[in-house]
């Protein structure tokens, strides 16, 4: 009599579960003081970080905030000079850079300390603090890359100038500003005698800017560049 083998009904792979389960089980109970170690450091970190954060870092914060706001004052009156170094009783610009590293404040200032550089006519120093400001703010990094290319035309390094001119229009375009920085672009190319790619930038912002400033003398530009390419 030839006897029926009975299969197994279990679902395949519940015992390769069960003994993960069982290993992992175990490992915990065998680490159990080096897991709770690694727990509480982690708490420990969590909380340092929290008090440092709030006990250190925000009232850091807002006292450079509250000198900020006097060297911005000066810069808004074009006394920027005070603006960069202070009035002997508030800081400037480069003294907050200095004194209150990691805030917000600090890297906001290395913004207008470029650019207080720039109007004062040290194109190299506003270089210098320009490069070191970043900024999640895509309307303050387009600026800042236009003020850039200011320096660098001043100092007639026309090249790194169209480099940073085109990186500011090219982030976060609109109205206000990507046209002035296209328009900087292309007076560049047409005092080098790059008629062509002056001529595409002013049509570019004839069709992609009609409301910017820029587009209302854009065809008197147009005109221009092409008369210079039929002589």
């Amino acid at each position: 009599m030839v006897k029926v083998k009975k299969e197994d009904n279990a679902p395949k792979g519940v015992e390769t579960v069960d003994t993960a389960l069982t290993r992992t089980e175990k490992f915990i109970e065998q680490n159990q003081k080096l897991l709770t170690t690694i727990a509480l450091v982690i708490l420990g970190v969590a909380a340092a970080y929290m008090a440092l954060r709030r006990f250190v870092l925000q009232p850091r914060e807002a006292e450079a905030q509250r000198e900020m706001y006097v060297a911005q004052d000066y810069f808004a009156q074009d006394s920027f000079r005070l603006a960069l170094e202070g009035d002997g009783n508030h800081l400037g610009f480069l003294d907050i850079i200095d004194n209150y590293s990691f805030t917000k404040s600090a890297r906001l200032s290395k913004y207008y300390a470029g650019l207080s550089y720039l109007h004062m006519g040290d194109f190299d120093e506003a270089i210098r603090y320009l490069k070191k400001f970043k900024t999640k703010s895509e309307m303050i990094r387009s600026m800042a890359y236009g003020a850039l290319g200011d320096a660098y035309s001043e100092k007639e390094e026309y090249e790194d100038a169209v480099q940073y001119y085109t990186k500011a229009a090219g982030v976060a375009p609109n109205q206000l500003t990507t046209p002035v920085y296209l328009m900087k672009t292309a007076q560049i190319y047409e005092m080098q005698g790059k008629n062509k790619e002056a001529l595409a930038i002013y049509e570019r912002i004839k069709k992609e800017f009609p409301q910017s400033n820029e587009s209302n003398t854009i065809d008197k530009y147009i005109a221009r560049v092409k008369a210079k390419m039929e002589q």
